[in-house]
């Protein structure tokens, strides 16, 4: 039985129809993967799937349930774990408390049907640290950690929920050729856990090497599917999407053993390479004659212990010479002027009191 189950999925922006009938699924311990090329409905479908958008017609099924119409947090309870191409993580906490703040939030654990106990959140940290090898930055903020300990984080906190399917929106997105390699691994110690996983991707090589089934999407719909091999073969495909030089390159990837197994050959195979064109003697380029650059001419100062008389010394603004002038900042207004100081009203004695209606005393 199928873990994802899709089944002719629609949606439609005005009279636009995005997706229009797409079906696909994934099995537990599968990796499928989702290509086509930009506005094909990829990325619609894939987030139809995880409950970001509410489709049109089509139906999602989850573990034998349909979850068409349940939002995103009633998904990841039943356990579909999703992880989006931007940081998901808490920047001003530590590693440690990322993963410990998940566990606090969790409302059951899917394992004991309860709520975890303070020991057990502690030791589900420590496992999720040890396993993705996050024990050396545990009390480092995660805003300073490097793009791939970031993305080992994210994998952690997502499997601390205990996910039987992760949806991952395009993971090798913006990262070096080292963290591409990392991601992969670990892509495929998930899958060989039993835990399903569906991806999606612009970059055609990583997930060729990454999966095990893959659906092409063009024009809203699939228009072939099958497993790496089969698709770079496919002449559809070829036509529509990877073009014809990628097969040369993906089956040699493929071959060489970095294909849904991760596990690298243990003899490289040499390729031979063809040695450069021998260039000619080029004769060597003559020297300029150096020219003595002139003599540093000494500046003449006068000696410390000269002293100039009073009058002939510059002049020192008075200490009243800024008034006049406006502020630079505050107020516009200007500074009283010196001549004109501000003066406070004088001291008068109050007015007599006097009745209402009465005339004054003489």
């Amino acid at each position: 039985m199928a873990l994802l189950e899709v089944f002719g999925l629609e949606k439609k922006y005005g009279r636009r129809k995005v997706v229009d009938g797409v079906t696909f699924d994934v099995n537990p311990g599968e990796v499928v993967g989702l290509l086509g090329p930009n506005g094909a409905g990829k990325t619609t479908s894939f987030r139809m799937a995880t409950g970001q958008i509410v489709p049109n017609g089509g139906n999602v099924v989850f573990n034998g349930e349909d979850v068409t119409t349940l939002p995103m947090y009633r998904r990841a309870r039943l356990g579909m774990g999703y992880l989006s191409q931007e940081q998901s993580i808490f920047r001003k906490l530590t590693v440690e408390k990322n993963l410990l703040a998940i566990l606090e939030a969790l409302p059951r654990s899917r394992s004991l049907g309860r709520r975890l106990t303070g020991a057990e959140r502690r030791e589900r940290t420590e496992a999720a640290l040890s396993r993705f090898n996050l024990l050396q930055v545990r009390h480092n903020s995660a805003a300073r950690c490097s793009g791939g300990e970031k993305r080992r984080l994210e994998i952690a906190r997502c499997l601390v929920c205990e996910p039987l399917l992760i949806l991952l929106d395009e993971p090798f997105a913006a990262v070096d050729p080292k963290t591409t390699e990392d991601i992969r691994k670990n892509i495929r110690d998930l899958a060989n856990t039993g835990i399903g996983i569906l991806l999606t991707d612009h970059n055609v090589r990583e997930v060729v090497k990454t999966a095990d089934r893959i659906y092409l999407i063009v024009a809203g719909k699939v228009v072939c599917h099958g497993t790496p091999e089969e698709l770079i073969r496919d002449p559809i495909a070829i036509d529509a999407y990877l073009g014809s030089t990628f097969e040369d390159d993906a089956l040699m990837a493929r071959v060489a053993g970095f294909a849904g197994s991760g596990s690298a050959p243990a003899v490289p195979v040499p390729v031979a390479r063809p040695s450069p064109p021998s260039r000619p003697a080029e004769e060597p380029a003559p020297q300029a004659k150096e020219t003595p650059l002139p003599a540093p001419v000494e500046r003449l100062r006068p000696p410390p212990s000269l002293s100039l008389p009073w009058k002939e010394r510059a002049p020192r603004p008075c200490h009243r010479s800024h008034w006049g002038r406006r502020r630079l900042t505050g107020s516009r207004r200007a500074r009283p002027h010196p001549k004109r100081p501000h003066r406070p009203p004088p001291n008068r004695p109050p007015p007599p009191h006097r009745r209402p209606n009465q005339p004054p005393s003489r």
